[in-house]
């Protein structure tokens, strides 16, 4: 299962079982406020019947002069349970029948534990249910979604014959006339296009997990002459040290891709893009439109462009987990945007 499964699973299920955790729990406290109830109940028939029978086990007896204050038949609560009755022998005189508190405590806690033990099998039934119907909730979406990637799978596959026949074509057509800027061009537009492909398949099959040793700068400085033709008005400043990182190459090459495909993309005309190495923090600034909403553009197809799908940016930061690089962001609309790569973990 794969990670956005187990999160809408996840969510799914902890929907259901709060929704039903709240119904749970609102059922058993009007269930305990009614035997609470019962229990008051009973004991004003004890004192009832200790008035009339004078069986009082348990209970403390009293006489007590009469008062308007004094209604009979009713249980006072004030610390104590009691209760007045009439007294057949003497008409000044009513008989105070109190239940202690201390009787009544254990009482309650029993009924508590009762109630508690109850809520907490009908809570695991409730999960075991929750659990079941996010599982069957969820059965149709997953069938589509694998539907969908096995669709795009196809696609992709289907992409490389006619990309690598282009390829095969224009590497003879430069035999046959040398070197030529326009063919150059071409050959950049198809390997924009491997790029995207490439972005698709990690997007979709997940990331290889071999590491090899490569040298930072000489990566960085490859990949800028290929954007530089790419976006010929942005001026490229690079200030890196020599530095050996340990990590997969393809993996690390698809997320400067991506940062220096957008630094292009979206700067100004005769913008500048700088990528800087101080420490072990590597930065790619430019001179760009900025973000409206930088803490979302990592989620999965968020974009403020037309341009694109909106998977760029999240690609790079499924990729940065999975090689333990952290990534921040910062930008402001007009002034730009800046990104950093935490390289402490990779570095050989």
């Amino acid at each position: 299962m794969k990670t956005y499964e187990v999160e809408s699973l996840l969510k799914s299920f902890l929907i259901f079982l709060i929704l039903l955790e709240v119904l749970l729990a609102i059922n058993f406290w009007h269930e305990f406020q009614e035997k609470k109830a019962e229990i008051e109940e009973k004991i004003q028939i004890e004192m009832k019947l200790c008035a009339y029978t004078i069986q009082c086990e348990g209970l403390k007896t009293d006489f007590v002069e009469k008062a308007e204050d004094k209604e009979e038949n009713i249980l006072y609560k004030n610390g104590d349970f009691y209760s007045y009755f009439k007294v057949p022998t003497a008409d000044k005189y009513l008989m105070k029948v109190v239940y202690p508190k201390a009787s009544y405590l254990p009482r309650v806690k029993k009924l508590e534990e009762v109630t508690y033990r109850k809520f907490l099998f009908y809570s695991i039934f409730a999960a075991l249910v929750s659990f079941l119907f996010s599982i069957y909730a969820l059965m149709p979406l997953r069938k589509a979604l694998r539907l969908n990637e096995e669709l795009v799978k196809d696609i992709l596959h289907d992409f490389n014959t006619p990309i690598s026949s282009m390829l095969i074509n224009l590497k003879l057509f430069k035999r046959e006339i040398g070197e030529n800027q326009k063919i150059q061009r071409l050959e950049n537009n198809i390997e924009t296009i491997l790029s995207l492909q490439n972005n698709l398949q990690i997007f979709l099959k997940g990331i290889p997990t071999q590491s090899e040793s490569f040298s930072l700068k000489e990566l960085v400085e490859n990949r800028v002459n290929y954007f530089k033709i790419l976006y010929p008005d942005i001026v490229y400043s690079i200030s890196l040290d020599k530095i050996v990182l340990e990590t997969n190459k393809d993996a690390f090459t698809r997320i400067l891709d991506n940062l220096l495909s957008n630094a292009g993309k979206y700067n100004i005309a005769s913008g500048r893009v700088f990528i800087t190495l101080k420490g072990h923090y590597l930065s790619i600034s430019d001179t760009g439109k900025g973000i409206k909403n930088p803490s979302k553009v990592f989620d999965r197809y968020y974009k403020e462009q037309d341009r694109g799908i909106g998977i760029g940016l999240h690609i790079v930061k499924k990729l940065c987990d999975e090689l333990r690089v952290p990534i921040k962001i910062k930008s402001e609309e007009n002034q730009g945007t800046t990104i950093v790569l935490n390289l402490s973990k990779i570095i050989a």
